[in-house]
């Protein structure tokens, strides 16, 4: 069952449990931060975000295309500055599918299902896996450029397979593969094997990292 949502489409892919800090100056993403301010119950300041697969996020023409898979976003923080501008942190929740998208009468309006995620029993070997690639992946770039990650990775198989979905920097296709991945134990899965894609290539090229090389990486901004 679809619902109405406002929409805010960014040129980054969002994973749940990510934190996003965002600048808003565009007209009508600030009238939406206000829409969302007039919420009574901080829980409910909810609005969703796609990734942006043709055009931009400003301008008269904004978003061509977008991807159909994205994330609820619950606003947590909201510094209002004095040229009318926001500095925002929001925080991604479940998935959502996005049917159908307009341009509103103030900002962009969605109409959404939500996507639960699947409980399903991730292998012990998947999830080792998942674990050793990715301690060697961040080996190889602390050497290179600095450790990319810091604190300890989660033990809940749903939290460990979206964390680094985050991590792993990698072009917005295959990121969006990632955050449209079926369950847990496919995402793992996924995301191991485009973790060992990265270290073959920075083995290639031992000087610079392959995501320097020919890739985009990941920003929350």
């Amino acid at each position: 069952m679809s619902d109405p949502l406002p929409m805010f489409p960014l040129n980054t892919v969002v994973f749940p449990g990510m934190s996003l800090p965002l600048h808003v100056f565009e007209d009508r993403y600030r009238m939406l931060v206000r829409h969302l301010l007039t919420v009574d119950d901080p829980a409910a300041r909810v609005f969703g975000t796609v990734a942006i697969r043709e055009g931009y996020e400003v301008g008269d023409h904004g978003a061509q295309s977008v991807y159909r898979v994205g994330c609820v976003l619950q606003l947590t923080e909201v510094d209002s500055r004095e040229d009318g501008t926001f500095d925002i942190v929001a925080v991604a929740r479940e998935r959502l599918k996005l049917e159908e998208m307009s341009r509103g009468d103030e900002f962009p309006q969605g109409m959404v299902a939500v996507m639960p995620e699947p409980e399903v029993e991730v292998p012990i070997d998947v999830l080792d896996r998942a674990r050793s690639t990715f301690t060697a992946f961040r080996a190889a770039m602390t050497e290179l450029q600095g450790d990319p990650f810091s604190g300890t990775l989660p033990r809940d198989p749903d939290y460990l397979a979206w964390t680094l979905s985050a991590l792993t920097p990698l072009p917005m296709a295959e990121r969006q593969s990632l955050l449209e991945a079926p369950d847990a134990t496919e995402r793992l899965q996924l995301v191991t094997r485009l973790l060992t894609e990265e270290l073959r290539a920075i083995n290639v090229i031992p000087s610079l990292p392959a995501t320097q090389v020919a890739r985009t990486a990941w920003s929350p901004n």
